[in-house]
């Protein structure tokens, strides 16, 4: 027997059957269980430690901190947007439900449709990045102290193992979510805080200010001459700022999980930007302490682990310390590939409940409350998109550009059609007034700009083992959107479909046929296909 609701759960349930759905999911999570899955996911240390190495070679510790300072900022105007959006629309559809809500009529569903799918590549991507850079870390810190010699056919097993997993938990383990998502935020603020102390102390001399503040390193060039030779050192600088603005992504989580979220529409908009602002703070501090703390930096660079992190702290603490130390970040990278692979499923399940992906991926497991199906799709395709590692020496970076640029293309498209069209555009209660406008427009021409310089070649000579693969794969994506909007999508795909409309019109959301009949054009007009009708009033 059920529980009554409080009069929050059923506002939440309300404001969702406003915009046309029932509530599937279990919603029992608070505003800090929301702020905790985002702070997973960005794991500051995460993204710094899989990408230190990039980091310093590509500008140098100089580019490494003040530019973090600089994408902190600009990172947090597109929080602003997306905050103001999901505050609106607390759906776990995320960027491409609010593109539709958004949009004109005549042009909301595709919108919503190329929103989805490069929302869909970002996370993939983003997955992949943070679970194969886990699976790099167990890999190299095997080699401490034995004869293990990683391969890229092993590293891609232990991946494989990691992801398996990740998979198996989130299918089974949907109660301990919420209890490891606690676990998450006191190891990645607790921690890590304890990690960056313990280096300072520990180590035996620290650099100046000037070396971390100042000193630039262009070691892009594998015949000796980089990118700041060959183009120009500004374009080391632009390129090198992928580790600090592949760090702050996978915020858009607090809106994936709005519908398992408590008062989602405050609760899920200061998830966003509690995320991005506290994550800023402890990256800083996570930067300054290794930097600070290099012994070596020609060594470190040149580290026979090709892990510039377990170098400083083998340095530091010797080899027993440097594995207890990594064994700290691997377990918070392990929630942090956890997590985002939760968010990767809700969104999925979302888009399959929309039509965007085949209606078998939108199925909640009655037992385990659940998108298993969805969980196990993400799972796959993040496997599939590491498998060019075994062919590659850039493949790691080349996927943390995709899941950069596939996530915030996903972000920047409803803040911008929001900036266009702000009569749509019905406020929830997060609301930046007069400032709303300007501070989108900055997100969106900072989102155009990393577009394009993670896009371009990150080593140099440019071949086949160094070339960045990001445009293909970003290309291959667009070019899924767009044609298949033109040669058959659009024939159906009319944006988010109402559950509830459904229903009451006798159609059972079960049977795949009978909702390709709720994607058809007729049958949305019974619906009320008029995007006007799902805005929030």
């Amino acid at each position: 027997m059920e529980a009554p609701k409080s009069d929050m759960e059923a506002m939440d349930e309300h404001k969702l059957a406003e915009m046309g759905y029932r509530q599937d999911l279990k919603r029992d999570w608070s505003m800090l269980h929301n702020f905790g899955v985002s702070f997973s996911i960005i794991s500051v240390i995460t993204g710094l430690t899989t990408l230190f190495q990039y980091g310093l070679n590509t500008g140098g510790p100089a580019v490494m901190s003040v530019g973090w300072i600089v994408v902190s900022f600009f990172t947090m105007f597109v929080g602003l947007g997306m905050a103001e959006i999901v505050s609106a629309v607390p759906t776990s559809g995320g960027p491409y439900f609010w593109a539709a809500i958004l949009a004109p009529k005549g042009i909301a569903p595709f919108l919503s449709w190329v929103t989805g799918w490069f929302n869909l590549l970002g996370q993939v991507a983003v997955t992949t990045g943070i679970t194969f850079g886990l699976a790099n870390l167990i890999s190299t810190t095997a080699t401490i102290g034995t004869s293990y010699e990683p391969t890229a056919g092993k590293t891609l097993g232990i991946y494989a193992a990691v992801l398996f997993s990740h998979g198996v938990i989130n299918s089974f383990g949907v109660r301990a979510l919420r209890y490891l998502n606690n676990t998450s935020i006191l190891l990645h603020s607790v921690g890590i805080s304890c990690f960056c102390i313990a280096v300072l102390a520990k180590a035996p001399t620290h650099q100046s200010a000037k070396f971390v503040f100042s000193t630039f390193n262009d070691a892009t060039g594998g015949d000796g001459a980089g990118w700041g030779v060959r183009a120009s050192p500004a374009y080391v600088a632009a390129i090198g700022v992928l580790m600090s603005q592949y760090t702050i992504t996978g915020f858009d989580a607090s809106a994936h999980l709005s519908e398992e979220t408590r008062n989602a529409s405050w609760s899920a908009p200061l998830g966003v930007l509690m995320s991005i602002g506290v994550s800023a703070l402890f990256g800083f501090f996570v930067i300054l302490a290794l930097l600070f703390s290099i012994q070596d930096f020609d060594a470190t660079i040149g580290s026979e682990y090709e892990q510039p992190v377990v170098q400083i702290l083998i340095d530091i603490f010797g080899e027993g310390g440097a594995i207890v130390l990594m064994t700290l970040i691997m377990v918070c990278v392990y929630h942090c590939g956890l997590f985002s692979l939760t968010s990767n499923s809700r969104m999925m399940f979302g888009f399959s409940r929309d039509g965007g992906l085949p209606h078998f991926f939108d199925k909640v497991d009655s037992r385990h409350r659940a998108p298993i199906r969805a969980i196990w799709l993400g799972a796959t395709l993040s496997f599939l998109l590491a498998v060019p590692s075994l062919g590659s020496t850039v493949a790691f970076s080349a996927a943390t550009s995709i899941a950069t640029i596939g996530l915030y293309i996903s972000y920047g498209l409803p803040i911008l059609i929001g900036m266009i069209w702000p009569r749509n555009f019905k406020k929830g209660p997060f609301n930046l007034r007069f400032a709303s406008r300007w501070i989108a427009l900055v997100a969106v021409l900072w989102i155009c700009f990393i577009t394009i310089i993670f896009c371009l070649p990150t080593a140099n000579p440019v071949d086949s083992q160094t070339l960045n693969y990001t445009p293909v794969a970003v290309g291959i994506v667009a070019l899924w959107a767009f044609g298949s909007w033109f040669l058959w999508a659009r024939k159906w795909f009319t944006g988010p479909v109402r559950q509830i409309q459904a229903e009451q019109l006798g159609i059972d959301l079960e049977d795949p046929a009978a909702m390709e009949k709720v994607e058809k054009v007729e049958v949305q007009g019974k619906l009320g296909g008029d995007v006007s009708e799902y805005k929030t009033q």
